[in-house]
Order: structure tokens, then sequence, then C-alpha cells
């Protein structure tokens, strides 16, 4: 945000400049408000409220094209929010500023102060485009809390996010046909066709929507207002359209050029068009262009699809079809949660909602803490997969996703690590089943917490191994430990308890034997230990103390290190943001 912080006189500065060190924010007199008002984003006074109010006031035309305006007192006790409060930022850099100068906050939207949302900036919080932002209606019925059906469409990260921060009076709906209009008074949609309604409601929409267009030759650019009407007489949300396509013959067309302006135009080739099986081929554009259709394959090519939203729509001189891209799309869907390695604090926010909102919780037994799976929603099935076989674990996540279910499979740690998950992202492929990872905290990240130790010391251990040693699953020869610890850094084993002998026994050939060890057991759960001790007291260390599975086995150098200088905040080392100084 290209910021201005407006000072009265020189007194302001050094209050000013401390904001301008944080924002990026260029330091201006009141006089330059006037002349600058069209070229800055936000403008932060440092003044009297009714300064600033009387500056502001000739300036003000629309809250949608309004720079944000905020004003700080001169002693930086409060930051008020003044105009432009939502779309324009005004209320998150009232905060952010108050953050920076130890000031309070001061917000006076009703929807902040009644923690409802912020109707009219959540299309750009997502990512969505919006129907209209008039909605000024809208946003009275919501704030007053009138009875409000959520109507979504569609899945993303915003849609997630709306479901798990429900409001009282709002009530979540995934058909239209579900819906009771006579019982609200407002209708919210997320998705790109709106449903016949007399409620007053506000129609967001990710970008989402492929639109296959076929042509006659030289169809007149006046041909596309019957296009626009098309899509709106089928209710659809043309701001939705991603981009249009269509065959590669039809490049130099003037509605073609026409629609370039406004979307990206994909074109295909007739060869392309015909890998598609369409609800409605036609023999005579086959005749002419050498495809049996132009409009609908174009459409599921561009989307990704074999699914069409809105079929063959025939006008004068052309034809329409529309596809929504497959992620955008409200069905099953898996997501892959790394549990962390085992205080179910630890788990990722992210993660915790999935786990929150899932039909279905499959856990990696004993291996992930049954804790975890103890905010799961009434009604939710909550499994452990100890004892299932990966095709057993596959088919009972498959008959979640085949009824449009939300499945969550819970590994632990970071599931990228020894997670095996590369076998079930297979399955999921295979089956066109939609799928999508949440990281967590591995427990080599846990060991280096818990330790207080820097895995990376300057100039003295810069690389991390995450490895494993040699059991049932033979390593490949060229990462046979005694090679990885050649470098001599900081190795982290896991799943290697059970075989320590071997472990010490290849370690000791690169690392000398007073090399700190630590064997991590349980890591972040309620009964973990950590026994530290030399490389060559390993072996003894993990069977004195009958430590088996989930046992982490760090070695080297930075285990309770507290040598070494970083330069990142050396006083003689210059970088982006500070000047060295001079010896």
């Amino acid at each position: 945000m290209h910021q201005a912080i407006i000072i009265l006189s020189e007194d302001q500065r050094m209050l000013a400049e401390t904001m301008a060190r944080e924002t990026d924010a260029d330091i201006l007199s009141v006089k330059d408000v006037e002349k600058s008002w069209k070229y800055y984003e936000a403008f932060v006074f440092i003044a009297a409220l009714g300064i600033c109010v009387r500056t502001i006031a000739p300036l003000l035309e629309d809250k949608h094209t309004d720079p944000a305006v905020v004003c700080v007192d001169s002693c930086g006790r409060h930051a008020i929010a003044v105009a432009s409060g939502h779309v324009g930022g005004a209320n998150e850099l009232t905060r952010h500023i108050a953050h920076i100068i130890g000031a309070e906050a001061v917000i006076t939207t009703q929807s902040d102060l009644n923690d409802l949302w912020p109707l009219d900036i959540l299309a750009q919080r997502f990512g969505w485009v919006m129907a209209d932002t008039h909605i000024n209606q809208q946003i009275a019925l919501f704030v007053a809390q009138q009875p409000t059906a959520l109507l979504l469409e569609t899945r993303d990260k915003g849609t997630d996010w709306m479901e798990s921060h429900c409001l009282p009076h709002v009530s979540v709906f995934y058909h239209a046909e579900d819906i009771d209009m006579e019982r609200y008074k407002l209708l919210l949609v997320v998705g790109p066709v709106m449903p016949e309604t007399q409620l007053p409601t506000v129609w967001y929409s990710p970008k989402c929507l492929h639109a296959g267009i076929g042509l006659a030759h030289q169809a007149p650019i006046t041909h596309l207002q019957s296009i626009c009407k098309c899509i709106s007489d089928h209710r659809i949300m043309q701001q939705a359209i991603v981009a249009w396509h269509t065959i590669d013959v039809k490049a130099d067309e003037p509605i073609i050029r026409k629609l370039q302006e406004e979307a990206p135009v994909q074109l295909l080739t007739a060869d392309e068009l015909n890998t598609k099986e369409v609800p409605t081929p036609s023999a005579v554009v086959e005749n002419h262009v050498g495809t049996k259709s132009v409009c609908e394959a174009a459409a599921m090519l561009g989307a990704a699809t074999n699914d069409l939203l809105m079929t063959k729509q025939k006008g004068t001189h052309w034809t329409l079809a529309m596809a929504v891209e497959p992620r955008y799309e409200r069905r099953g869907h898996v997501e892959i949660v790394g549990a962390g390695p085992g205080d179910p604090d630890l788990v990722s926010v992210r993660g915790r909602r999935f786990l929150e909102t899932a039909d279905l919780i499959l856990y990696a037994g004993s291996l992930v803490p049954r804790e975890l799976t103890l905010c799961a929603k009434d009604g939710a099935v909550v499994r452990s997969s100890a004892s299932m076989a990966l095709e057993e674990q596959c088919e009972l996540m498959k008959s979640f996703t085949d009824r449009g279910l939300l499945v969550v499979r819970l590994h632990t740690g970071d599931p990228c690590i020894f997670g095996a998950i590369q076998e079930q992202m297979a399955f999921f492929d295979d089956n066109a089943i939609s799928y999508h990872i949440t990281p967590g905290i591995s427990s080599f990240l846990a060991a280096a917490a818990e330790l207080r130790s820097q895995f990376t010391i300057p100039e003295r251990c810069q690389t991390i191994i995450l490895t494993r040693g040699e059991g049932r699953t033979p390593m490949p020869e060229k990462e046979k430990l005694h090679l990885l610890a050649r470098s001599q850094s900081t190795m982290c084993i896991f799943l290697s308890a059970s075989i320590v002998d071997d472990v010490q026994r290849q370690l000791l050939q690169e690392y000398p034997s007073h090399t700190p060890v630590a064997a991590c057991y349980h890591l972040t759960w309620p009964d973990q230990h950590i026994y530290r001790g030399r490389l060559d007291q390993l072996s003894a260390i993990v069977k004195d103390n009958h430590l088996t599975l989930t046992t982490m086995i760090v070695v080297g150098e930075a285990i309770d290190n507290r040598h070494g200088l970083s330069e990142l905040y050396s006083s003689h080392f210059t970088h982006l943001f500070r000047k060295a100084t001079k010896e």
C-alpha cells in the first residue's frame, strides 16, 4: 500500500519517521494532501481529528475509490480509522500503526465491533469477484443480525473460513433447493450461479469459469450483447470467467479480439478439441472445422474437466458453453494433514480447521495421539488406520469422497517426511479424487526446540540430514549412513531405535566418538524423555532406557552448541534494512 504520513509541524517528525520505517511511507506536509490525494492509497495524519476531517472532507467521493485515512494524535496514544475502513483498508492499517507505536486502535465500523464478517471486503480478502458493490442495504441487514442463508456452491479457502467462523444468525447450505427462502431476510452466495430469489443478496464467486465459444465466420461484434445476455439469463456471473476458449481458426474474429480485452483467450486445435466427448456433437461443425464440437469441448479443455456447468447454447452466429475448474467444485476431498510431533497444540491452525470440519478422520494409529481427533464435529467418523492395509484405507476414504464428503488423513509430524503418502496419492490420482496436503511440524524440528539447539551453526555446520537406518526397508546404495556421515552435518535419524547397534557402528566410521548425541522419545508427548550422551554411548542409551518406536536420534556438534556468531545481527554487516557501523 503506497502511503503518506501527514505532519503539521516538525515537532511530529520523530513519530512520523517511526511509522515510516515500518510502513515504507512518505512524509508530507498537510498542504500536500490535496495535490497527492489520487496518488496515495492511504494517508496517516498526525493531527487532531478535527483538522484531519476538515482537510479530507472536500476530497472524499466514494468508499470504493477513496484512499484509506487514519488519524494519530500528536502524543501517539490513539490511532483512529477515519475513512475507507473496510474497502480501502483503513481498519487494518489502523491496527498496524497502533502496533508500531504502542497506541490504542480505534475502530468504529459496526461489523468489526460485533465481530461480524465485513461483507464489502470478503471478495478482496479471498480473491473472489463480486456481482454488485453497492450493498449498503445488505450490510445493514447483516449487521442487524437478521436471519441469513449462506449458499456455498464452490469450495476454496474462503468458503472453508466462512464455515469454520460461521455466525449464529447464519445458516449454511450447499444446494439452493434446500433453502426455505421465506425463513431468511438475506442471502449470501459464493459460487458462479445465482438461484432464483427475491431476497436481498450478496453474490461472490471465485474466478473459476471457463467459457467455450464457437463463432460463424466474421460474426458481427454486436452479437456480444446476446452472448452476455445468454450468460445472464442462465444466472451465471460473467465476472467469474477466467478465460475464453475457441478453435484456432477463429483467432482473428472481431468478437475474439474484443474478448481478449477483458480476459485471456486460449486457441485450440481441432485435434485437441476432438479429444473430448461432448453432450451435443455437431456433424455440421465437424464438416466446417474438423471437430464435432467447439464450444463444449473448448470449455472442458480450458477447465480440465469432463463436466459442463452450461451445455451448448446456440444463438445467431455463435454457440456458448461453460465449465467450472474442478478444484472449486464442492465435491469429495481428502486433506492430508500433518499432525505435528505429538502435542495437540502443535497442529497447524489450518490443520485443526480441517479436523473440525471433516466427515471422516483417518489417523495413523499409535503414531498420532488420539487427543488430536477430539475436536471432530458431531457425527464425524474417527478411525485408526493401525490395523488397515493400504487397500482398506483407500476404499474407506473413497467411500466418503464418492458422497461429496471431506476426509482428513492424519499423519504424524509432517506427512512428506517418512509419511507413506505417496502410494495414497497414486490411488487418489488414479481415481480422480481431489486432495491436498497441509504440512505439519516434523519431529526433527521438535527435537531442535526441545534440545534448545540451533541445528545450523555458522562456520561449523550448515546442513541438516534427515534419514533412517537400514532395517526391513533397504536404503539406496548412495544413502548408506556411513556415506551420509562423511559431511559430519547435523543428522536426524528416524525409525532406527531397533537397529541402534548398526546405526552407531556406521556413524563411528566418520564422526568422532565424543560427538554429542540425543535420543528423543515421544517428542512433545506427555511422556517425553530426552537422553543425551556421546556417540560411543548411543546404543547403551537406547537399550538401557528401552526406547523403541517414536524415537528420534540426533547426532552432531550442533547439540547444545553456543559458539559461533551469525553475521545477520552483526553491527559490522550491511544488509537491506541496516547499514554497517564503522569501527
